[in-house]
């Protein structure tokens, strides 16, 4: 792919992540919120492909938008009240906020204008996600199978303290 269309790729994924995190941040309604939040992932699963990473993409995919995301709209869903009429969704702290916010933006505008990116001389692996899957089996089995038994424990705990409050 040519340069030109690679960096056309860039900020259209790019700015489609920023709309949608804006929009995360200012719709009033929660659901909105999270469907749009799904589409910030899939923004940054665009971004992992264009850095050659598609094992990264893929993982970005299944666990944030497919795992993440939907845990999210079925939390919103199975929550009563969350989208009541009565519920006051702003509060006297957005301007502070706002202010706050637009001086981190100026400083970090400010910071990247003086900054240099160095390009790397290493040439990246080929098959990087078969590398990849060959160190969690090999050197990093033990923190993979960790990671998996914590995530099965709170999965389980989830669970019974939804089976709890069921049952009240």
């Amino acid at each position: 792919m040519s340069e030109t269309l690679q960096q056309l790729a860039f900020y259209t994924d790019a700015a489609m992540i920023v709309f949608a995190a804006l929009m995360v941040v200012t719709l009033r309604n929660i659901f909105h919120c999270a469907l749009f939040l799904a589409l910030g992932f899939f923004g940054i699963a665009g971004i992992f492909v264009m850095l050659h990473a598609e094992f990264l993409a893929g993982v970005q995919v299944m666990i944030y938008v497919g795992a993440i995301a939907v845990l999210v709209l079925f939390a919103i869903m199975l929550t009563r009240g969350v989208t009541g009429q009565d519920m006051k969704q702003t509060n006297k702290q957005s301007p502070v906020a706002g202010a706050i916010a637009l001086l981190f933006v100026v400083f970090l505008l400010k910071l990247m204008a003086g900054a240099r990116f160095a390009t790397s001389t290493v040439a990246p692996v080929k098959d990087s996600t078969a590398f990849l899957g060959q160190l969690l089996v090999t050197r990093y089995v033990l923190p993979f199978e960790v990671a998996s038994i914590v995530l099965l424990m709170a999965m389980v705990g989830a669970l019974l303290l939804a089976k709890e409050k069921e049952d009240e």
